[in-house]
């Protein structure tokens, strides 16, 4: 997960130079540009339908329908599980026990579309993935293709790393509203809004001097389906973020009530 997450921040970084050259370059080729259906704009890959004035701007006090594809609001932080309301474990559930400071969340958007009502207000539909990383803390293995969420003692090896895992992908409806830019072409922006998610796939991933590396793929019972919502605040690029979701984390009656939260920094926020 460690190169999927440098990766996801290279291609934001690349993104954000390459969308600040390509600011410069439409200055002086706005004539030309002006007339494109599709172009390359600053924050997404492609976007479309953007309309323009004499001067080759976009008119941001005219409603239109935008979208494309994107690299922005990549989330990185930290998961909890919400036992019935209480941040702590209830017996039952004591076995996913974990490592508050290593069990995060990784997110990002790869497309969007939507529509900008004017300068200070869009809604848009994004879609992308995300995975909920938990670093169990007891040495434990969970079962593959158990009639429930179970889990065995291990004692013949320790675990220098035991991540419990789930993939989705995402489909965040956003509510976006944002101030005038100031002097250094910044704002602030306060993004909210529900959230469905699809799941991928579960993985278990151990390591241990005995065993070496080990990866098992199952659905662990993760929830196939899960909702919820997020709330997201910055200024420029960079803002907060937090997520909740509504369902189980897991479809299985001893787990019920057990959900997630999560929170962390958004980067690229656009």
């Amino acid at each position: 997960m460690k190169h999927l997450i440098l990766k996801a921040v290279l291609v934001s970084g690349l993104t954000f130079m390459a969308a600040g050259s390509l600011k410069a370059q439409d200055e002086n080729v706005k004539d030309s540009v002006k007339r494109k259906k599709f172009e390359i704009n600053y924050g997404v890959g492609i976007t479309i339908g953007e309309k323009k004035d004499s001067t080759g701007k976009v008119d941001q006090n005219k409603g239109r329908f935008v979208g494309g594809i994107t690299f922005t609001r990549l989330d990185i932080g930290f998961t909890k599980l919400v036992d019935n309301g209480s941040f702590t474990l209830s017996p039952a559930n004591n076995f996913l026990d974990y490592k508050p400071w290593k069990t995060s969340t990784v997110s990002f958007d790869l497309l969007q579309f939507g529509y900008r009502f004017n300068n200070y207000f869009k809604i848009y539909l994004a879609g992308g993935f995300d995975w909920t990383l938990i670093r169990l803390d007891q040495n434990i293995t969970i079962r593959k293709n158990a009639p429930a969420l179970e889990y065995d003692v291990i004692t013949d090896a320790t675990f220098s790393k035991n991540r419990f895992s789930a993939s989705y992908v995402h489909f965040p409806l956003n509510f976006e509203l944002r101030t005038k830019e100031n002097s250094h072409g910044k704002r602030f922006r306060f993004v909210f809004g529900p959230e469905v998610a699809f799941l991928l796939d579960g993985k278990v991933k151990q390591i241990s001097e005995k065993y070496g590396k080990v990866k098992v793929n199952d659905d662990y019972h993760f929830t196939a389906f899960r909702y919820g919502g997020t709330v997201r605040v910055g200024y420029g690029g960079l803002g907060l973020f937090a997520k909740y979701s509504a369902n189980d984390l897991f479809d299985t009656p001893a787990q019920k009530g057990l959900k997630a939260m999560s929170f962390g920094l958004t980067f690229g926020l656009n």
